[in-house]
């Protein structure tokens, strides 16, 4: 009599049409995500409509390669082997509109890129010493690292709502400093002084804060929100998604979106490395991307290690470097394919946790939906024809989540026994908040030094980390982290 050994649920192989199932419904929780990232650096980059859409076909195909490799594994080197589904991390945006607004147009396209590539090449050196490093992120690091990601991020969201960033709130009125620098010359030339001209004059953009955008906005809003309260399950899960479409339906009725470069686009076609050009390198790019992939490796650590209590599948030293080096592999494969850095998208962790359902089959299925939809540009022009107001509403409501989720993990730090804890938030949110405060306090200082010291969230997850380290040493416990990663639903 043979016995045939027991599948562990994680290994289970589900019929193809649950599978299919299961695997669009974890698509579908990550796609506001996902597709959030390539809208805000591309239009940072000021890229045209149809190099944003390529961003976005270019990262749901990579996001579809990544979660493969996750999910399957590839080799005893790459892959965690779990119910994975990896796409473009938001802590890496922050670092990415600072390069952006510095180089805008393809050549900072090109450098991101380069940066992008560089870090991943890093990561995937360092995944098995950042696999040994979680005692240096316990909750009290991480919590105060995504409540800033959040943070930097809502900025992002109140310009989408208001039509762009605070500075096109107002516009040069050429008339008038026409008029101006002419009295000022016939001034000076009639006192044989030389010209002084006043405050440069300023008029609103009414395209700014306009009422009828805002309120599209808030209609979005009020549509995630609706969908919260009154439904459950899957529907509550991709609230923020079918708000969008909402949204989308109230500008189309109102004849402000419109379909001219989805029209155009070709229904099919194959996304191919390097479309921006070759990229360049910039060694404090490189460095201060690394910096994020560390910051991300640490998240993914935690996030590994609650998946593993989840499913309920042990992972040891060597697998857990395994899924790292994979965060790196996949931010190399982003970088070649003209995307970004890629870490596990916590809310599908928090899917699997709902769900019950622990097969990694399920997230492969999802990993060949994203790559199937990576290679249809008609859906990347849709996506990006989506007026920035309409994703405003949505982006208050993801961005948000963020910081709350950073909120939530800070909540069961232990400030009672430990005070210091106090002071390290305080001093890390302080050095976060620098440069959204106060965005030029670099100007005195090395160029090159402003992509890393402009960025909010490596400021915070250098002196969290720094100060964690002088007041309480390297004492982490994996415990912390593994709950700090289950609170993470919104990360």
């Amino acid at each position: 009599m043979t016995t045939t050994t027991p599948v562990h649920p994680v290994d289970e192989k589900l019929p193809l049409p649950r599978l299919t199932a299961l695997g669009l419904q974890h698509v579908l929780v990550m796609y506001a995500g996902a597709i959030a990232v390539p809208l805000i650096v591309g239009r940072a980059l000021k890229l045209t409509p149809e190099q944003v859409a390529l961003l976005i076909s270019a990262d749901l195909f990579a996001c579809g390669i990544v979660t493969l490799i996750q999910s399957m594994g590839v080799t005893r080197w790459f892959g965690i082997k779990l119910p994975v589904m990896m796409g473009v991390t938001f802590a890496a945006v922050g670092p990415m509109v600072a390069f952006a607004n510095a180089q805008p147009g393809v050549d900072g396209a090109r450098a991101i890129f380069g940066a992008i590539i560089g870090a991943g090449i890093i990561s995937m050196i360092i995944a098995p010493v950042v696999s040994k490093m979680l005692r240096f992120f316990p909750p009290v690091v991480t919590g105060t690292i995504i409540t800033i990601i959040g943070v930097s991020l809502m900025r992002v969201g109140v310009g989408w709502a208001m039509g762009g960033p605070a500075f096109l709130a107002q516009r040069t009125d050429v008339p008038k400093l026409v008029e101006m620098v002419d009295s000022a010359k016939a001034a000076a030339a009639a006192a044989s002084a030389p010209i002084k001209l006043g405050p440069i004059p300023m008029v609103d953009n009414p395209g700014y804060g306009a009422l009828d955008n805002m309120a599209i906005a808030a209609f979005v809003l009020v549509m995630v929100l609706l969908l919260v309260k009154y439904t459950k399950g899957f529907i509550a899960n991709i609230s923020v998604l079918l708000g969008i479409i909402a949204g989308c339906v109230l500008a189309i009725a109102m004849g402000k979106m419109h379909f001219d470069k989805v029209d155009k686009a070709h229904w099919f076609d194959i996304v191919t490395p390097f479309a921006f050009g070759m990229p360049t390198f910039d060694i404090v790019m490189i460095l201060t991307m690394t910096l994020v992939m560390i910051v991300v490796m640490i998240e993914s650590t935690g996030m590994f290690l609650a998946l593993s209590d989840i499913t309920g599948k042990k992972i040891d030293q060597p697998q857990l470097a395994a899924g790292l080096r994979t965060d790196g592999l996949g931010t190399l494969i982003g970088g070649i394919f003209n995307t970004f850095p890629y870490t596990s998208f916590s809310q599908n962790v928090g899917l699997v946790g709902i769900t019950g359902v622990r097969s990694r089959y399920v997230t492969i299925a999802g990993g060949i939906i994203m790559l199937v939809l990576g290679m249809l540009p008609k859906m990347a022009a849709f996506v990006e024809a989506i007026p920035q107001y309409v994703l405003g509403g949505a982006g208050l409501v993801m961005f948000g989540m963020v910081a709350a989720t950073g909120i939530r993990i800070l909540s069961t730090v232990d400030y009672k026994n430990n005070r210091n804890n106090l002071y390290i938030v305080a001093l890390a949110i302080g050095f976060g908040l620098i440069p959204l405060v106060a965005p030029r306090w670099t100007q005195q200082m090395a160029h090159s030094l402003h992509p890393l010291l402009e960025s909010g969230i490596l400021l915070t997850a250098v002196a969290a980390v720094l100060l964690n380290l002088f007041f309480n040493g390297a004492k982490g416990d994996a415990a912390g982290a593994i709950e700090a990663a289950k609170s993470a639903e919104a990360h």
